[in-house]
């Protein structure tokens, strides 16, 4: 953006200026997993604790949507949670927030599988992302009686 000559920006027009224009160019600007998130989520007000900050189980249940997304596609059908693995808090997510969650299969065994998931928080006018929590999810694949079957 050009300036008419004898003018100047203030500092809000600079920082302004200096903002992704779409959040596609916000997302390669930020510090975060590069791959594209699982789910994408806006914290509410109605998933507070007590306290007024978001419930930790509110997250979990994110991360575990996130997780059970990924499992299903590998194992080609339904999955059951069976273990959660190494889950902590790392910083808080505020009301507001845009949370990212990122997931990936590290491991699989017959039945079995298990999907690494990384929580990130992003303020909705802000560009800097924090990792918050990450954790690893165990799932079963299981057939239409609920009993364990074979990843293909």
């Amino acid at each position: 953006m050009s300036t008419p000559p004898g003018t100047s920006l203030d500092g809000d027009a600079i920082a302004a200026n200096a903002r992704a224009e779409t959040l596609a160019e916000a997302w390669e600007k930020a510090e975060w997993p590069q791959e594209a998130p699982v789910l994408r989520a806006i914290a509410m007000p109605s998933d507070t604790n007590p306290e007024g900050d978001i419930f930790g189980g509110w997250l979990l249940s994110q991360m575990d949507l996130a997780a059970a997304s990924i499992a299903f596609h590998r194992a080609a059908g339904r999955c059951a949670t069976i273990a959660i693995d190494g889950m902590t808090f790392l910083s808080p997510v505020f009301v507001g927030d845009e949370v990212s969650l990122f997931a990936k299969v590290v491991h699989t065994g017959r039945t079995s599988l298990k999907v690494a998931v990384e929580a990130w928080r992003r303020r909705r006018d802000g560009e800097q992302a924090n990792k918050v929590t990450e954790g690893v999810f165990t799932f079963v694949a299981i057939d239409e009686n609920r009993k364990s079957r074979p990843l293909p």
